[in-house]
């Protein structure tokens, strides 16, 4: 059995991220191309965000650190600590609010 901090994780992202020029930094914590769950943490510095992009199939994010904005078409749905957002099944954004990592769950 493996243990991790999912808090230590995202604060060592979100530093990653903070001087990235991207803005951006992500970890797979758990899983991978021979498995059929993929867990990563991402962080986005306030601002930045992830454009539009296609649903990847069954998948939630739950935010660690910060708030964020998930768009798909017309909906938007606002997340902060502790929140899990049930990803749409069609293209969708999602963008920080102010310095974020959010875990993204991902059945492949």
């Amino acid at each position: 059995m493996d243990k991790l901090s999912l808090t230590a994780l995202a604060r060592q992202q979100s530093k990653l991220a903070r001087s990235s020029t991207s803005g951006r930094s992500a970890s797979t914590v758990f899983g991978g191309h021979r498995r059929s769950l993929r867990q990563t943490v991402i962080a986005l510095s306030a601002g930045e965000q992830l454009s539009e992009h296609d649903s990847p199939g069954e998948a939630t994010l739950i935010v660690l650190d910060g708030t964020l904005e998930l768009v798909a078409g017309d909906d938007v749905w606002k997340g902060s600590p502790g929140d899990l957002i049930v990803l749409p099944a069609t293209r969708h954004s999602v963008q920080a609010l102010e310095d974020t990592a959010f875990l993204l769950t991902v059945a492949m």
